[in-house]
């Protein structure tokens, strides 16, 4: 796309920036409420039918990757007009989704400064390699790295790493802040009362065949979008100071155009393009940008059939030549002709 200046879009942009307080408390009654109904239905259910318990749990768990936006949301201060508002959501709902939340503001506000950038990976993001890093490894190097990318491993084993063992401690960007050590600590701390609660509550039944695994479904979920609206094929990689945050946004991110339902389940995240360029714009805003701001209309698009493909699909490593993701096949290819080639002399 060609170069735009932010004088240039910020005007289009601003007006979609204001929340409604009305409309956010509206959100967190109509992701709440049904979250802590379904909880209870799984509970019951639980008596008559695992499979039926687990269902519920599933659709549960929907509604926990919807709180997680609304937390989203309140981290890039978006959600509400007042800061104590967003902290205060922020935080409760942080451990209903086991996500500390001032450790992972922190972060992912790097992810937002730094997405698409080759020169500060690592923060926030799915680690991307380039393929001539790649090609350069060690052995062991790039198998930690192949297990790292492969599917199982990041769609089945990730949720349990991410969210119920890495957020438990104050590892990573910004763990030498106070701010970040004691929001992991205070989460952690409510976390042990809500899991008493629910054990003297209802059960250890409830506790390991429902609360258990809508927070693995949930994270399931999770990891699934973020993968697919960074991960694909012509996905914007670049070296500073060449690195553009327009670009970044339309061509880093894709526009994931999900059926109604789900979009509404998943808090509008699909205009992902739209909240890189913007995320002070509420999510509630997002459709409404995607409709009338022609700038936005640029990204790749992408369905929900092309969003399982690309999850599986060998796209791993960036090749600065060609601009692209491609996949181990191709750079073990390049292995295979390099050690065949004869060493010159």
């Amino acid at each position: 796309m060609e170069k735009v200046q932010p004088k240039d879009w910020i005007p289009l942009i601003k007006p979609y920036t204001k929340p409604s307080v009305a409309r956010s408390l509206r959100q967190v009654a109509d992701t709440l409420l049904p979250l802590l109904a379904l909880f209870y239905l799984a509970h019951k259910a639980l008596s008559a039918s695992l499979l039926l318990a687990l269902a519920l749990d599933f659709v549960a768990a929907l509604f926990l990757v919807r709180l997680f936006i609304l937390q989203h949301d309140a981290g890039h201060g978006s959600f509400f007009p007042k800061k104590w508002m967003n902290d205060l959501l922020g935080f409760f709902a942080g451990v209903l989704t086991l996500v500390p939340y001032h450790h992972w503001q922190l972060s992912h506000a790097r992810h937002h400064a730094t997405s698409g950038n080759l020169d500060k990976r690592g923060v926030g993001d799915i680690y991307t390699m380039t393929l001539d890093e790649y090609l350069k490894a060690t052995p062991w190097e790039r198998l930690r790295y192949r297990l790292y990318r492969n599917p199982f491993v990041m769609f089945f084993l990730g949720p349990i790493y991410v969210f119920m063992l890495s957020y438990r401690l104050p590892l990573g960007y910004g763990s030498e802040k106070p701010s970040v050590r004691n929001s992991v600590a205070l989460t952690n701390l409510f976390l042990v009362l809500l899991w008493t609660g629910i054990y003297l509550g209802f059960g250890l039944k409830t506790l390991l065949l429902v609360y258990l695994p809508i927070q693995y479904f949930a994270g399931m979920v999770g990891i699934f979008l973020f993968y697919v609206q960074h991960q694909f094929e012509d996905a914007y990689w670049e070296h500073d100071p060449r690195w553009e945050h327009l670009k970044a946004a339309m061509e880093g991110s894709t526009y994931l155009k999900l059926p109604r339902v789900l979009q509404w389940l998943t808090g509008n995240i699909g205009f992902h393009h739209i909240h890189h360029l913007a995320p002070k714009i509420p999510n509630y805003h997002l459709p409404k940008v995607q409709e009338e701001v022609d700038l936005v209309k640029v990204a790749p698009t992408v369905t929900l059939k092309d969003a399982f493909k690309i999850a599986f699909a060998d796209m791993h490593l960036h090749d600065e030549k060609r601009r692209k993701l491609v996949g181990f096949k191709e750079a073990h290819r390049l292995l295979r002709e390099e050690s065949a080639a004869p060493e010159s002399v």
